[in-house]
């Protein structure tokens, strides 16, 4: 996993829409990139909605905001649709990202065992640093911690 400090790995991904968005395309903003399990589950919708519902207050302190997950752009589409989010949602279909930022871990559930992305929110600076890491998180308040952490840096 990578942490504060580091910095934060270079990547170019389809969106939604099957457009390429890297990484680098948004330097000189601060970044909010969160990895998220599944589209259309219920932790993952929560946590969408969140960031949607707080976007105009990340906006204003520079930030966007950038879901990833491993599902293909159709199905990032039809999140993106039915939840009305003004951010992008890539798809890390080879797994290729989640693995460079150590977010594909073996999980565990219901007595089995599998790999899979572990909800994740690296805040990454202007520069391309990341500022903050979000390990393991829990979706109820989450958003709100990220927005104080990021205006914290913000004013700083």
């Amino acid at each position: 996993m990578l942490r504060e400090g580091d910095r934060a790995p270079d990547f170019c991904l389809p969106d939604e829409s099957g457009k390429e968005r890297c990484l680098r395309d948004f330097r000189g903003k601060w970044v909010v990139l969160y990895f998220y399990p599944k589209d259309m589950t219920p932790g993952c919708t929560r946590e969408a909605e969140d960031f949607r519902d707080h976007i105009r207050d990340f906006e204003k302190l520079g930030a966007v905001v950038v879901g990833v997950s491993v599902d293909p752009p159709e199905s990032h589409r039809k999140f993106k649709e039915k939840h009305n989010l003004p951010f992008h949602l890539l798809a890390d279909t080879e797994k290729q990202v989640v693995q460079a930022y150590g977010v594909w871990q073996e999980k565990k559930r219901f007595g089995r065992t599998y790999f899979g992305t572990v909800r994740t929110t690296f805040l990454i600076d202007p520069d391309g640093n990341i500022a903050k890491v979000y390990p393991n998180v829990r979706v109820k308040g989450h958003v709100t911690r990220v927005l104080e952490d990021l205006r914290a840096l913000v004013h700083a």
